[in-house]
C-alpha cells in the first residue's frame, strides 16, 4: 500500500469532519432528529404531509453545496478524483449501499457520526460491520480485479 502524498489532505479532511460533527449536533439540538441521510431520504418514500419540506431542502443542500463550493474555490478542484469503475458497477454499488442502509437501519452518517456520539451500542456494532464490510470489499475487489 502506498500513500498518495500529492492528494493527502489531512487538514481539509479534519475541517470537513469538524463541520459534519457541528452539523450533526446542530441538527439534533434544533430538530430533535438524528442526521442520517438514508433516514432523511427514506422519509420521502412515501412522503408524509408536512414532513417533506425540510427533507427536500436538506437533500437539495447536499447536492447544491458542492456546486456552490466549486464557484467559491475552483482551485480546490484542479485534480478531479479518478474513479476506476464502470457506470454499471457504480450503479450496482449504489443499490447495494441503499439495500445495506435498509438492512442496517441506517447509514454511516446516522450510525457512525450520530449514533456513536450518543453511545448507542447498536450504532457501534453497525459501524464496525460497515467498516469491516468495506475493508473486505476493497480487499476482495483488489485481489480479483
Amino acid at each position: 500500500m502506498t500513500v498518495d502524498w500529492a492528494n493527502f489532505t489531512p487538514w481539509a479532511s479534519l475541517a470537513g469532519g469538524i463541520l459534519i460533527g457541528i452539523a450533526a449536533a446542530m441538527f439534533i439540538l434544533l430538530n430533535g432528529r438524528v442526521l442520517g441521510v438514508s433516514g432523511i431520504l427514506g422519509g420521502l418514500l412515501p412522503p408524509k404531509a408536512g414532513d417533506a419540506g425540510w427533507r427536500i431542502a436538506f437533500l437539495l443542500g447536499l447536492f447544491c453545496a458542492p456546486v456552490v463550493f466549486t464557484f467559491l474555490a475552483p482551485q480546490s478542484f484542479q485534480h478531479a478524483p479518478r474513479i476506476d469503475a464502470s457506470v454499471g458497477l457504480l450503479i450496482l454499488a449504489g443499490l447495494l449501499v441503499g439495500f445495506g442502509t435498509r438492512v442496517g437501519s441506517g447509514c454511516t452518517s446516522g450510525h457512525g457520526v450520530c449514533g456513536i456520539s450518543r453511545l448507542s451500542p447498536r450504532s457501534v456494532v453497525a459501524t464496525l460491520f460497515f467498516m469491516g464490510a468495506g475493508i473486505a470489499t476493497v480487499f476482495a475487489v483488489r485481489q480479483l480485479f
